[in-house]
């Protein structure tokens, strides 16, 4: 998988057909992982940052997110446990002020070389690694007591407002509360929805105290909106497939690429 290096100036967005084309390659994973195949959302996160700029992707990728989100919520609602995310909303929220703080410090500092790909393609790694880890140390890679649960917040907050990457360690969190599938589904789609919808005051409060260095823009929305029915083809796909499609081999061939995607941003 080869992805354009170079991304328009923050200044002067103009988006050309290569990046609605690999911008259609990730509605599709965001909409299929939300309903199919979760462990799949991750790969979409190298893609926008390679063919946006990592910082801009933040913002490009988030209404997308948010609008997957709505059907995975439409689909399980419910059966969330909102005790659980009661648990989380604390340290979720702290992790996400010391996202947008981060976001604020490296936007406001520039240099010869965006420090936002090496960032995320860190975070990325991290995350694959967390989900390496899952297969072979299972519920005992998350505690139970409170401590874990407001590490994993944090974690988990700072990670979905860097760079939309919070998703393993979230799957790992719910995986090993040991809840129902249908429980676990429908929490996890309203811990999503709930907190990708909250991020939208944050990254817009860092356009407008940054308006050089934007992160959401009126041409990455009507971007967003062109992507709209992609992502809804995807996430009917995404249910039907979802016993339909070898989960290993299927997972294995995404983390794979994943972890290219991320290095090369990284270099």
């Amino acid at each position: 998988m080869v992805l354009a290096s170079a991304y328009v100036p923050y200044w002067d967005v103009h988006f050309e057909p290569w990046q609605y084309a690999w911008g259609a390659v990730a509605a599709f994973i965001i909409g299929f992982s939300k309903t199919g195949v979760p462990g799949t959302g991750i790969l979409m996160v190298p893609i926008m940052a390679a063919t946006f700029g990592p910082r801009l992707s933040v913002g490009a990728t988030l209404p997308m997110l948010v609008f997957a989100d709505c059907f995975a919520v439409a689909f399980y609602r419910t059966h969330a446990q909102w005790d659980r995310l009661k648990q989380l909303v604390p340290w979720v929220v702290m992790g996400l002020l010391a996202g947008t703080g981060f976001l604020k410090y490296v936007g406001s500092h520039h240099s010869s070389k965006d420090m936002m790909g090496p960032i995320i393609g860190i975070l990325v790694l991290v995350m694959l690694g967390v989900s390496l880890l899952r297969g072979k140390l299972g519920d005992r890679l998350v505690p139970h007591s409170k401590e874990g649960s407001a590490v994993t917040g944090v974690v988990a907050g700072f990670s979905t407002m860097v760079s939309n990457a919070a998703g393993p360690i979230m799957g790992i969190y719910m995986t090993s509360t040991g809840m129902p599938k249908e429980q676990l589904m429908g929490t996890s789609a309203w811990y999503f929805f709930i907190f990708n919808l909250s991020k939208v005051p944050l990254l817009l409060y860092l356009t407008w105290d940054n308006p050089a260095n934007p992160i959401i823009t009126g041409p990455t929305f009507l971007f967003n909106i062109t992507m709209f029915p992609i992502i809804i083809g995807s996430a009917l796909l995404g249910k039907w497939a979802l016993t339909r499609i070898p989960q290993k081999p299927f997972s294995n061939m995404v983390l794979v690429l994943a972890a290219v995607a991320a290095i090369r941003l990284m270099f």
